[in-house]
């Protein structure tokens, strides 16, 4: 998820390249009103949305009872924001620009933690 049209095509493209089912969401509000029973896999999420931060996200997501894989990518990485991020739940914290296939690693990686219901 990301606010910026042309950094989620960017990923749109490269995650389905690689195999993934993708679907974008340009809001934090966007992506919550879908409800539990439509999330994806895996979530990739930026901090800095309009409206509704990533940690708004972060925070939402710890709330529920079913636990959501979330890679952190974004263009402010800082200790506090990684520190942040890390404690609210995210499986890994990348920072922008992203190596293709780390980004890659990481979302394969939050996806074989998660546990299984």
């Amino acid at each position: 998820m990301d606010d910026q049209d042309g950094i989620r095509v960017a990923l749109q493209r490269l995650l389905r390249a690689a195999g993934f089912g993708v679907r974008t969401y340009g809001s934090g509000i966007e992506f919550l009103r879908q409800g539990t029973e439509a999330w994806p896999d895996c979530l990739v999420l930026d901090l800095h949305l309009q409206g509704h931060s990533g940690f708004d996200v972060l925070m939402s997501l710890a709330n529920t009872p079913s636990p959501l894989p979330v890679v952190v990518l974004t263009g402010d990485d800082t200790a506090a924001n990684r520190r942040q991020a890390l404690q609210n739940g995210a499986s890994s914290f990348l920072a922008k620009p992203v190596n293709d296939e780390v980004l890659i690693g990481a979302i394969i990686a939050a996806m074989e933690a998660r546990p299984h219901e």
